[in-house]
């Protein structure tokens, strides 16, 4: 099975999967850390993450030769750059805000080929990593190529069940810290609170309901597996970044650890 088709088979084989986050800007460590046993993907971030597309592009490559998907998150609003991760082998897309119908319209016309979308041929990288040839990739690359959209404000939480019903979004994608910063209006970074863990549930419960995918951010292992016991599809564990930190603690800590 090629990385493309390993995204979309993972979300229908009934177990959450787990992605790498890496926002890093050195494609080698995407390819490293796509390595370790038991992730089912990894994704770059593009809006928060040092990594830009050039980075990004180069990445996909190594991340599949350890047989992994890539699955990037885009900037606020760059659809334009979607299409051209997809067009390099990327397995999907996190888009961020998209609070109402009219932005997931947008997502979907630069992710899907038509009659779905609008999207224009021309993928480069997709084609080989895909194992088809272009016909067969052109037929199947709607049903591959996963589109997440990111329910992180109030606004889109009340359109929450419109979003979902555009055609060509597949699932949903929680943030908790801007979801909480939005539920309060600005007045707190609480995602772990009762007002956040009560509006995690509800996205989950209207995926469901509409027949689609949820996914979410974890900030540690422990949030992570709260996610997948509630059922939540795709979980994003920590970043790169804190892998590197807490890696080199630990070493060290053994290091000096009396004999």
């Amino acid at each position: 099975m090629s990385s493309l088709h390993a995204l979309s088979h993972s979300l229908n084989g009934g177990k959450p999967v787990f992605t790498i986050w890496c926002g890093l800007p050195e494609p080698l460590i995407a390819g490293t850390l796509a390595q370790e046993p038991g992730y089912g993907c990894v994704t770059l971030d593009l809006q928060h993450g040092a990594m830009d597309l050039a980075a990004a592009i180069r990445a996909i490559p190594l991340v599949a030769a350890a047989g992994k998907p890539s699955l990037p998150r885009i900037p606020v609003g760059e659809f334009q750059t979607a299409s051209r991760l997809l067009d390099a082998g990327a397995a999907g897309i996190i888009a961020p805000m998209i609070n109402s119908v009219q932005d997931a319209r947008a997502f979907v016309a630069a992710t899907k080929y038509p009659p779905v979308g609008g999207r224009s041929w021309g993928p480069h990288a997709a084609v080989p990593l895909s194992g088809l040839g272009p016909a067969e990739y052109f037929a199947a690359a709607n049903s591959l190529t996963v589109t997440f959209a990111m329910i992180e404000t109030r606004e889109a939480l009340a359109q929450v069940d419109a979003i979902l019903a555009v055609g060509g979004i597949d699932a949903l994608f929680i943030g908790p810290y801007d979801l909480s910063i939005g539920l309060s209006g600005g007045g707190a970074i609480d995602p772990d609170g009762p007002e956040t863990s009560q509006a995690i549930q509800h996205a989950l419960t209207r995926a469901k309901a509409a027949g689609k995918r949820a996914g979410i951010y974890a900030a540690t292992g422990e949030r992570a597996g709260h996610f997948a016991n509630l059922g939540y599809d795709l979980i994003a564990i920590g970043t790169d970044a804190v892998f590197l930190r807490e890696g080199a603690a630990s070493m060290l800590r053994a290091a000096v650890a009396p004999a």
